[in-house]
């Protein structure tokens, strides 16, 4: 039934009296309408309990209040399960806790909050890597136990381990009517055998649900757990008699429709000595899809699979070199095979290649061994539900059909007759997924903008529906139903059936009141879709957002114009939640620090979402305060650009927002300060001295503050003007040259072995880090490459960060027109930052032919290094390379240039051993220096930087080729000194040589 309408102060007022952490403002509601599917439901509160007495207040006033329930943990799921009109309590937040690990029982006790890859880490570290935690989805790095348990989630191994529902021992919950209890594999208790109102409660429950299952024997028997991946509904086949009435396994799946889990036993299992990648490439996926069944003969641990879309699209986003080492083929299968030892395995793998060769289908297949190659390959998998979402040929799909599953000996069969119905619905689909355990995950280029396109969702997914269940098959695999399946289920159930299903959430739950229009009384799936209901409006950016194909898209679409390109670009982020990983990239450092979804990529994304979305018009949306605040801690590293699989690009929406948000209105005083930064620098670099002296003083603390500045931090030393020019000066082409290789590519007449070459000495560089142009110019000259400097451009980097749009388009307008010289020189940029603006920003702000030319000759100075690798002479270093070094990695060079562009640089440098500070140092530009962020700053900090630089030998050398990286080391570590990859491969001053041309 349906929860009644409540008034809001109700619930709000009783759950604050009782001391529960609620937070019902509007941006906060916003960032919680959605989660990773097609649905938009703005919750009445959010709660974030820290103890389980917190929950049980939480459920007792929205019983008391008639208000629904809905639990969330990563907030990750594509089905609309973890989103409703109600009290949202997120578990992810504060009940976090690995409670107990025992290797002797093989078990593990745990909040429900508890992410899957920290649980799997730390299982593994306390058990010297005998045993783990085996259930592995794609969202691991941010889905939680609880939200495992809920769907039921599998992962990339589950042909080997199963569902979570294989590892689930108990499951402790709090019920619609605030009970504490304990679902086992033999049934139901109280949590507290001293609570009585709970002892009760189990009592009347369990009576009532082994009378459900004697009343239902033949129909469960028949009807549920007939496949490996049959998820959909309620598995009630384990209260059974042959199953020993495990309620602990009929609640996992339930999706918090029955009661709220606070804690959960789960068991562990062994994890493999030995294992080997083998990716194999097919033609098409059924043709993958025919082949699964030899490969199971194998007892593989993971059968996973793609198509090519997933590959185009992170090449095209990231890099042609973001996938390397797949075998030729349209459509791959990845096998996990594992044993004993590495040469058991090997021959496994060998057999197997010589059996799938044997079927015919097979194109190419490779074994892959190399712990870092099937981390890379494996990455394209786990990224797929991101990276499909916005495809390299400018379409767009979407989840709805993405989770249904068929026995795997059917599957080829299915996948045919599916891409035969998408055919005539005049759809497209990429497809991933389980291909081992029969389970696709498919997202289709539906178009839920329209009523049209809404009307052939509606009519494809029922049509869709019937077939999987004419192939056995289950609506559901793994998401579980939510909103997007749940109506759909008479088609796959006897009216038997659902009626148990309904009899089973009655008996938890009489009012309906957990997480209401899942499983049983669900709303039409096209209720609440994020996409309806958005005004068309134009909203003018100053940044060029028109999505690639957007006008190819539309003609073929037959709609006059896709959405407003700031709509679109905002409405990019779809809830994957990569933003809320602990590790693994860069993205989002604020995020890691605060541990706060408003400070997630994903969060103010969805805030931006609403205010496209609910604004009474386009001026008071950029007025939007809640806007402004979910983007206050938002660092602008650029990240998001590149980690998130849906290719968000948050600094450029901030920059945006931020230039019409100030428009006529007083900004914070560091956008004057920090933000025209390049123009004090002109000033101060003329009486360096005198501004150094009293910046030494304690008028240095009074102008700090004055400018919106911490006075916690040491402000910089400036140089004098003209510095860097004398540096740059001293550069010649040093006599000796060493190297590995003979000289490759277009070379300089006059410079044998080199290139002509521009080196861009940033506006940083010149005022904060002259040597660095020095030793950049020298190294340079160094390799044989001819030497043009400028000097006389801003790329706007300043302003951008701090949305004054106007004068960064003039700074990059005027810098298009002197950098476009009409070569093909490379336009080598000593600082990262730089670098970045000048190749990303400078063709989105001015969006001209020749702003384009200019972008794509600029590289970072590491990037140039980089590209040496085995082809050039380089002048032998004055210092001795260091043996070890600290990357502190660039945000933006890791965004723009590729994530491991320092690492190649210093591999030509010759340094041997190299530990990436993985995450953003904190002070990004501006940013840490404001005295409202510092506190964030160093909590950023900490999450990386930090601890790499307390961990390193005395002797390691820390590359910061970004300046505000090497304040951020200066500052946490007093003793530490950041260098620029060209003060490592500085060949020192020549006595003789030509000098590097240009002007000041």
């Amino acid at each position: 039934m349906t929860a009644a309408p409540v008034t809001e102060h109700a619930v709000i007022s009783r759950l604050r009296g009782s001391g529960v952490e609620v937070d019902a403002s509007e941006r906060r509601t916003s960032e919680y309408a959605y989660d990773a599917s097609n649905y938009r439901v703005r919750p009445l509160a959010v709660v974030f309990p820290r103890t389980v007495d917190d929950v049980v207040a939480t459920v007792r006033a929205c019983a008391d209040t008639r208000t629904p329930v809905v639990s969330r943990g990563g907030g990750t799921s594509m089905a609309g399960n973890a989103v409703g009109s109600g009290v949202v309590v997120d578990f992810s937040r504060h009940m976090n806790r690995i409670l107990e690990i025992d290797p002797g029982a093989g078990t593990v006790a745990v909040e429900p909050g508890v992410v899957l890859a920290t649980l799997t880490r730390e299982v593994e570290a306390a058990t010297g890597q005998r045993l783990t935690f085996a259930p592995d989805p794609s969202s691991k790095n941010r889905a939680t136990v609880g939200g495992a348990i809920g769907n039921d989630a599998c992962g990339n191994h589950s042909v080997r381990y199963g569902r979570t529902s294989d590892h689930t021992v108990e499951i402790d919950v709090v019920t619609a009517d605030g009970a504490r209890l304990t679902a086992t594999a033999t049934g139901l208790r109280a949590t507290d055998p001293d609570d009585r109102a709970s002892v009760l409660r189990a009592s009347e429950l369990s009576g009532e649900l082994r009378a459900l299952a004697r009343e239902h024997l033949a129909a469960f028997r028949l009807e549920l757990g007939r496949i490996p991946r049959q998820v959909s509904g309620y598995h009630l086949q384990n209260l059974l008699p042959e199953k020993g009435f495990d309620m602990a396994r009929a609640l996992v799946g339930s999706e918090g429709t029955c009661a709220l889990i606070v804690g959960a036993r789960m068991r562990l299992v062994p994890k493999p000595t030995s294992a080997l990648l083998v990716c194999l490439g097919y033609d098409t996926v059924v043709d993958a899809a025919r082949d699964v069944t030899t490969i199971l003969e194998f007892s593989p641990a993971a059968v996973e699979g793609t198509d090519k879309a997933i590959v185009e699209t992170m090449r095209w986003r990231r890099g042609p070199d973001s996938v390397t080492g797949l075998p030729d083929g349209n459509a791959w299968l990845f096998v996990d095979l594992d044993g004993d030892t590495r040469e058991a395995v090997a021959g496994q793998a060998d057999e197997l290649l010589t059996r799938l060769g044997g079927n015919g289908r097979l194109v190419e297949g490779i074994a892959v061994a190399d712990p870092e190659g099937r981390a890379n390959l494996w990455r394209v998998r786990e990224d797929g539900a991101g990276l499909s979402s916005r495809l390299a040929t400018g379409g767009e799909s979407w989840p709805g059909w993405e989770d249904s599953a068929v026995a795997p000996e059917n599957l080829a069969a299915y996948l045919a007759e599916l891409r035969t119905l998408m055919g005539e619905y005049d759809l497209d689909g990429v497809m991933y997924g389980h291909f081992g355990a029969g389970c696709m995950h498919i997202r289709i280029t539906f178009d839920l903008r329209t009523e049209r396109g809404r009307e052939v969702y509606r009519e494809f997914t029922r049509d869709a529906a019937r077939l999987v269940v004419r192939h056995g098959g289950s609506l559901s695999g793994e998401h579980g139903d939510g909103r997007a399946r749940s109506a759909l289920l008479p088609l796959m159930y006897s009216p038997e059936v659902l009626e148990a299903f309904a009899a089973f959430r009655r008996a938890w739950d009489p009012e309906g009141l957990m997480n209401p229009g899942s499983i049983v009384d669900p709303a039409p799936i096209d209720a609440h879709l994020a996409l309806e209901g958005v005004p068309d409006r134009q909203w003018r950016t100053s940044f060029d957002l028109q999505p690639v194909g957007a006008a190819e898209t539309a003609r073929e679409s037959g709609r006059d114009a896709q959405p407003d390109p700031w709509v679109h670009a905002v409405q990019g982020c779809i809830g994957v939640g990569r933003c809320r990983a602990d590790s693994g990239g860069v993205m989002c450092p604020s995020f890691r620090a605060t541990r706060d979804e408003k400070d997630s990529t994903r969060g103010r994304a969805r805030v931006l979402q609403d205010m496209v979305r609910g604004a009474a018009t386009v001026a008071e949306g950029w007025r939007s305060h809640d806007a402004r605040e979910a983007l206050d801690l938002c660092l602008s590293c650029k990240a998001c650009a590149t980690d998130c699989p849906a290719g968000v690009d948050m600094a450029t929406y901030k920059s945006e927002f931020f230039d019409h948000y100030y428009a006529r209105r007083l900004r914070p005083r560091s956008h004057y300060s920090l933000g025209w930064l390049p123009r004090w620098l002109g000033i101060a670099g003329r009486i360096a001295p005198l501004v150094n002296a009293v910046l030494a003083t304690p008028l240095g603390g009074f102008a700090a503050r004055l400018g919106g500045l911490t006075p916690h931090r040491a402000l910089p030393r400036f140089a004098r003007a003209g510095q860097w020019r004398r540096e740059v000066d001293d550069a010649a082409r040093p006599v000796p040259r060493t190297g590995v290789l003979a000289p490759a590519g277009a070379h300089d007449a006059d410079a044998p072995g080199g290139l002509d070459v521009v080196l861009f000495v940033d506006t940083f560089t010149r005022g904060f880090r002259p040597e660095v142009a020095g030793a950049a110019a020298r190294v340079l000259a160094g390799a044989g490459d001819a030497l043009e400097c400028s000097a006389d451009v801003c790329c706007g980097l300043t302003w951008i960060s701090t949305g004054q749009l106007g004068t960064a388009k003039k700074l990059l307008t005027r810098a298009a027109a002197a950098l476009d010289d009409g070569s093909e020189r490379p336009i080598v940029v000593v600082e990262p930052s730089c670098a970045a603006a000048l190749r990303k920003d400078l063709p989105e702000l001015v969006p001209t032919e020749q702003a384009r030319r200019v972008a794509r000759r600029v590289t970072s100075f590491a990037a140039y290094v980089a590209s040496w690798a085995g082809e050039r002479h380089v002048a032998p270093p004055a210092a001795p390379v260091p043996r070890r070094a600290v990357v502190q990695t660039h945000c933006h060079e890791y965004s723009v240039f590729g994530p491991a562009t320092q690492r190649r640089a210093l591999a030509v440098a010759g340094v041997a051993e190299v530990s990436e500070a993985n995450g953003c140092c904190g002070v990004a530009g501006n940013f840490g220096f404001e005295a409202e962020h510092y506190d964030v700053s160093m909590l950023v900090a900490e999450t990386s930087l930090a601890p790499a630089l307390r961990a390193a030998a005395p002797d390691t050398a820390v590359l910061t080729d970004g300046f505000s990286c090497a304040m951020q080391v200066g500052h946490v570590d007093p003793g530490a000194r950041g260098l620029h990859i060209a003060q490592i491969l500085d060949p020192g001053p020549a006595a003789t040589g030509p000098q590097p041309s240009g002007t000041a």
